[in-house]
């Protein structure tokens, strides 16, 4: 089955990725898509995961549970 979703690019060239899109390919808030340029046509996919880098992690002395749940959304 071929579904067409439509979405408005705003001014400055941003879109909202639709919902059925983002329930389709799996993602959401913080997540990776890439997109695949061909002749054409363009191509969305989530992207692979990768490995995330904690910037605090030389800092031994933020490792207390209080420091974790103060800079999870960091």
């Amino acid at each position: 089955m071929t579904e067409t979703v439509t979405a408005k690019l705003s001014t400055k060239s941003q879109t909202v990725i639709p919902k059925p899109v983002r329930d389709k390919l799996g993602v959401g808030p913080g997540d990776l898509v890439e997109f695949e340029i061909r002749e054409g046509e363009v191509l969305i996919r989530r992207a692979a995961a990768t490995e995330r880098i904690d910037p605090f992690a030389v800092f031994h002395e933020w490792e207390s549970e209080a420091d974790e749940d103060a800079f999870a959304d960091l």
